[in-house]
């Protein structure tokens, strides 16, 4: 880019609201633009925080000339058809996840990126969480020694979520746990091995045709001696919420916690240490340095659902935004960008194709490797 400042676009006004102050502090965007189809949302969120440029209609966005960036934060189902319509129409997207539903959609997202030339990033909250800084800062520095295993879980109850949810396979949604475990050593998955578990009511089976309440998938890394094991539940299970990993290493390994809010655990050798997870501000540029800590959802008359049980998403959006909007002035990749995001998403795709075949053994696409 060889403008100081990029036009930013947000589309989906729901869980998209929390990111408009992030752009509008931060020194390297312009927030330009809001799309919503609600034009009563349309008018209360652009007259909350003064954007002035609006659009209920996606296409008309996508004809503005001086849109350089869109920020997808629609439902699941539109995540593809939308990111590749912003490509084409020449525009760099950041799109909140998953990627894509199917793999097909992945892939056609990878080519459009390739022959534009265009940047893509899955804005992945756990991956820029600070507890997972905190565990990156520790492998960097060498302090976990060679990592021999990672685990990663989400269980979440999605009852009272939109309808679109109810009964979507487990695996459809894993980025969450799949992110972490391949972005710490930043590493790919080369195939993957997946078992459902239990059973959801009727009435929830028959969208998707999913039956298990768990599926729990072993991910074989590409050109490495690791593995990795993820959990994900959405119904039907008795657990608190949760997003987490576990990292095992020669010299350390870190436990997420199990109780949300108490003190995740460092093991030295076979000695076990409670830990406090530090905030990573410092690593922003200062203007957006306190939404690690404070947000649009954090008032009690005003949440979001994913706020209320994600615990703030672990201070990770203006992390995301930095990135994206770093790797676009630096003219760099950012992480996790095309291939990256698909070999993430794809994971949970074909996860869940391994569940439906009794734990088949399935290879991931070779669209996702990098070389």
């Amino acid at each position: 880019m060889n403008q100081k400042k990029v036009n930013i676009a947000i589309v989906g006004l729901g869980f998209g609201a929390e990111f408009i102050p992030i752009y509008q502090k931060h020194p390297y965007a312009n927030m330009y633009a809001i799309c919503q189809r609600n034009p009563e949302k349309l008018k209360e969120i652009g007259d909350a925080f003064g954007i002035e440029k609006r659009y209920a209609s996606y296409e008309e966005l996508l004809k503005d000339p001086n849109v350089d960036a869109i920020h997808i934060n629609t439902p699941i189902q539109n995540h593809a058809e939308q990111s590749i319509a912003a490509l084409r129409a020449g525009k760099h997207v950041a799109c909140t996840v998953p990627m894509a539903t199917t793999v097909e959609e992945c892939r056609q997202i990878v080519e459009a990126v390739k022959e534009t030339g265009l940047t893509y990033m899955m804005m992945e909250t756990v991956i820029y969480s600070r507890e997972f800084l905190f565990v990156k800062e520790l492998y960097e520095k060498g302090e976990l020694g060679k990592i021999q295993f990672l685990r990663a879980s989400h269980q979440q109850e999605m009852a009272g979520w939109p309808g679109y949810w109810e009964g979507l396979p487990p695996m459809h949604y894993a980025t969450h746990c799949v992110g972490p475990v391949l972005a710490l050593p930043k590493a790919q998955a080369a195939y993957v091995s997946c078992f459902g578990s239990g059973k959801i009511d009727d009435n929830l089976i028959e969208k998707y045709g999913s039956p298990f309440a768990i599926e729990t998938c072993h991910i074989k890394y590409r050109d490495s001696d690791l593995s990795a094991e993820v959990t994900r539940s959405l119904f039907n299970t008795a657990r608190q919420y949760r997003e987490s990993f576990d990292v095992y290493g020669s010299k350390k390994s870190f436990e997420w916690t199990l109780v949300e809010h108490e003190d995740s655990v460092i093991h030295t050798g076979e000695s076990p240490e409670k830990v406090k997870i530090p905030d990573y501000a410092h690593l922003l540029p200062k203007e957006i340095q306190h939404f690690t800590t404070a947000g649009v959802y954090d008032s009690e008359d005003n949440q979001h659902l994913s706020f209320i049980q994600g615990s703030g998403h672990g201070g990770s959006h203006p992390h995301l935004v930095n990135e994206f909007l770093n790797a676009l002035i630096e003219n760099r990749a950012p992480y996790p960008d095309a291939q990256e995001s698909a070999n993430i998403t794809c994971v949970g795709i074909l996860a869940h194709e391994s569940a439906m075949k009794g734990g088949e053994i399935i290879p991931l696409p070779d669209f996702t490797f990098k070389s």
